[in-house]
């Protein structure tokens, strides 16, 4: 997708399994707009499917990570049904991030505020600048992030969540990763190299058995104990069944690196 100046929206680059997806408008700080929200949801469909893709990656260019939603596009239209189908469109691509088979790691260079936090909290790992801000700041401008804080309060608890959406104000990297919301807070010229090295771990794995545990994880976090426990138990041994986990075992019994063959 083009905008109309045509410059990329979304810049793509694959390497060695790992597909690094960069939101590509830093001249508004990489709001998401609905043209990159639609274009994130064609991409990650696309890439379901690419048995060569193992790891995604998310980054920002410009200063910035991303600044939320596209202020200015909310308001040339901001009738109840455009905004309906504005953010509708943000919780399903959020939703289908969660099922996607690859594992998604946020590489957050700079600030990452309101839905632009949502994209982080969204991601299965996130890796963060020391010099990045975080913050749900809508209740200053009068738009609560009510539906940022659907994946801010599943990485926080509540009442740090609650200080995100009541004060607004930004926390640094060092606050993040104590919320929960990231992974790890790092030296600026460590971060590249940082988010690499868990990227190319995760690619050494079976990308069957990471998908089928990832699906699982998400899916058993709404369950109560029991429910839970019989659910993974069967999904443990559904996963026991496929040639990879046979591969995996004796692999490690025999002291020799694995061959996955991805099934």
């Amino acid at each position: 997708m083009l905008e109309h100046s045509g410059k990329q929206l979304l810049l793509r680059e694959d390497k060695d399994g790992i597909c690094t997806l960069t939101l590509n408008r830093p001249d508004t700080r990489n709001a998401l707009s609905s043209e990159l929200l639609s274009e994130l949801q064609k991409t990650f469909n696309i890439i379901a499917s690419d048995k060569k893709i193992k790891v995604i990656i998310i980054a920002g260019n410009g200063s910035m990570f991303s600044s939320g939603h596209d202020l200015k596009e909310i308001r040339k239209n901001s009738s109840y049904n455009k905004m309906l189908t504005l953010f509708n469109q943000c919780g399903k691509m959020m939703i289908t991030m969660k099922q996607q088979p690859q594992p998604i790691i946020a590489k957050v260079h700079g600030d990452a505020l309101a839905a632009g936090c949502q994209l982080v909290c969204n991601c299965d790992l996130a890796i963060s600048a020391k010099t990045s801000k975080f913050a749900l700041p809508g209740s200053s401008i009068g738009l609560f992030c009510s539906s940022p804080a659907v994946a801010v309060s599943r990485a926080a608890n509540s009442k740090q969540t609650m200080e995100m959406l009541l004060l607004g104000e930004p926390f640094n990297a060092n606050d993040a990763e104590r919320f929960g919301l990231i992974n790890k807070a790092v030296a600026g010229e460590q971060l590249d190299e940082t988010v690499e090295t868990y990227a190319n771990k995760i690619v050494k794995h079976s990308s069957l058995t990471i998908s089928m545990g990832k699906n699982a994880f998400y899916k058993q976090m709404d369950m109560d104990l029991e429910s839970a426990y019989a659910f993974t138990s069967e999904i443990m041994a559904k996963n026991m069944q496929e040639q990879d986990a046979h591969e995996g075992i004796d692999a490690f019994l025999e002291k020799r690196t694995p061959n996955w063959r991805g099934r």
